[in-house]
């Protein structure tokens, strides 16, 4: 994964379809690379590696004529797939363990290479929440920072707005040609005009309830610190600081009134740990005070042999240890008797089959 020099046309194809090829999510993507060491080799091998396990039907990468379509749309309209092997792709985000294997890219893509924080927080925002984005995003804008958030409506969007000027980053849950909400259509052009937009999904896909966690795990990832400006109870925001947390950014909170629902969820994040902020200052002297050459991966639970002697009633023993909730990967492997990595070479098979879901941070579940 280290950065050496962009991929060529066909180098492009094969991660794309790699990435894109049903029940192979990023855990199982990287660990293909390992045992193939590249996306073509990973593709050829795949329909052995489904006969050796006989398990599920044969798995089939989306054609080569459809992924050409896919960057041909992609390229007419101004946008650029990067892989996470290129030097083009965000450095923090590289870091993380494992980091999405693609990316769609609009607009200036050198912004992801300046010092970064996540603005967040409630959609139906109270005046007082949104002139606090509008005055946090752009006094962090004067002093060098590029705010990143999801150009939902309320905080996300104020945020946004207030830093256009000095660089914003929106990350979005369906393809960059999609603007959601409709009523950022305007926004959402000028930061594709002067900022940045970025997307794991393909050109043309409009954003489900499930795919806005995996923009969240952007958006943190590519900070180096987040901050809740007004969140609820129950919110994506709070989703967004968890996340943060696992990936070892920093969390900040701005307190509000008890009697606010719009504050509930970001004092509750100050009781749990959360720094308390009251303006960009507070902010400001956090992030400074982190040494931020970069940032380390978050540890990779999936390193060792690609390889590994499997016994042969691992699959069944890993597949009996797996919930319908995510759990660690030390801990599925402790349950069912094995090591880390003979765990992670039966997951990548179980998930293969459709019969296991691996999830970033070295968690996995049972397939529904």
């Amino acid at each position: 994964m280290t950065p050496t020099r962009p991929l060529s046309d066909a180098e492009r194809i094969d991660w794309v379809r790699l990435a894109r090829t049903p029940n192979i999510g990023p855990v199982t993507f990287f660990q293909l690379l390992r045992k193939f060491k590249s996306a073509g080799a990973a593709l050829e091998g795949l329909p052995e590696l489904t006969r050796k396990s006989g398990r599920g039907r044969e798995l089939v990468p989306p054609a080569i004529a459809d992924m050409e379509r896919e960057l041909d749309l992609t390229r007419k309209y101004g946008a650029q797939v990067i892989a996470s092997c290129e030097p083009a792709y965000p450095a923090l985000l590289k870091a993380l363990d494992p980091p999405p294997p693609i990316l769609t890219a609009l607009g200036k893509i050198d912004l992801a290479t300046k010092p970064t924080v996540a603005i967040v927080g409630a959609r139906n925002a109270s005046a007082a929440g949104r002139k606090l984005a509008r005055d946090i995003a752009s006094e962090l804008g004067r002093a060098g920072f590029v705010t990143v958030s999801g150009l939902a409506l309320g905080i996300d969007g104020e945020a946004h707005a207030a830093s256009l000027a000095t660089g914003t980053i929106a990350v979005l849950g369906g393809a960059v040609d999609h603007v959601y909400p409709p009523q950022h259509d305007r926004l959402y052009a000028e930061i594709a005009a002067k900022g940045l937009i970025l997307s794991e999904s393909p050109f043309g896909y409009r954003a489900k309830a499930q795919d806005f966690p995996r923009r969240n795990r952007i958006i943190t990832g590519l900070s180096r610190g987040v901050v809740v400006v007004e969140a609820a109870e129950r919110s994506g925001s709070l989703i967004s600081a968890r996340m943060a947390g696992e990936q070892g950014r920093d969390v900040m909170a701005v307190p509000g009134s008890p009697l606010d629902p719009r504050s509930a969820g970001t004092n509750h994040l100050i009781r749990q740990g959360a720094t308390l902020v009251r303006h960009a200052d507070d902010i400001l002297e956090i992030l400074e005070s982190l040494s931020f050459s970069g940032v380390a991966a978050t540890g990779d639970l999936f390193e060792g042999s690609p390889d590994p002697e499997l016994p042969a009633d691992l699959l069944a023993r890993i597949q009996q240890a797996l919930s319908p909730h995510p759990m660690p990967l030390d801990e599925i492997a402790r349950a069912a008797g094995a090591t880390p990595a003979q765990c992670a070479a039966a997951l990548m098979e179980l998930e293969l089959a459709g019969d296991a879901i691996t999830l970033p941070g070295g968690l996995a579940s049972r397939a529904f």
